[in-house]
């Protein structure tokens, strides 16, 4: 679309193309958290990441490799948050409203806390799976760690 084109669409075109643009990605990653939170991402699903650790370390024992699946399930909870904040921090930064442009940080924060907190309640509903405040806690500080980087990054410039 060239710009002749672009400057003819009606400003609720444009609006709406903005706020999809904005919004978009943090609505499709927190769909795809939501969906991970069913049984398809349950332990007894995962414990497949841990074929290249049993052909690299043969000889590993089963409380070792039961420590490996442990970890990278938490770093799966860490980094997913961390990238949910940093589309919630881009999205209310560049936001119409001046509350959610100002105070992104803290609005940032307490969505990505308050949908780790919805997210294990419907954990709690999936019989494969189980609600851990401990998941949420690490779910947080993922989120919080993206958001202190993005300040600190915005300060920056």
């Amino acid at each position: 679309m060239n710009t002749a084109t672009k400057a003819a669409e009606p400003s609720y075109l444009k609006s709406s193309h903005h706020r999809l643009s904005r919004y978009g990605p943090l609505v499709v990653w927190a769909a795809l958290i939501f969906i991970g939170s069913s049984s398809a991402l349950s332990s007894t699903n995962t414990s497949v990441v841990l074929r290249p650790v049993l052909w690299l370390f043969p000889h590993a024992s089963e409380a070792t490799l039961a420590l490996i699946h442990f970890l990278v399930r938490k770093a799966g909870h860490l980094t997913e948050y961390a990238i949910l904040a940093l589309f919630a921090a881009r999205a209310f930064r560049t936001s119409t409203r001046e509350l959610l442009r100002t105070r992104w940080f803290w609005v940032s924060l307490l969505f990505v806390v308050a949908y780790s907190l919805s997210d294990e309640f419907h954990q709690s509903f999936v019989p494969s799976r189980t609600a851990s405040i401990y998941d949420s806690m690490i779910d947080s500080v993922g989120g919080l760690a993206a958001l202190l980087c993005a300040r600190w990054r915005t300060r920056k410039s």
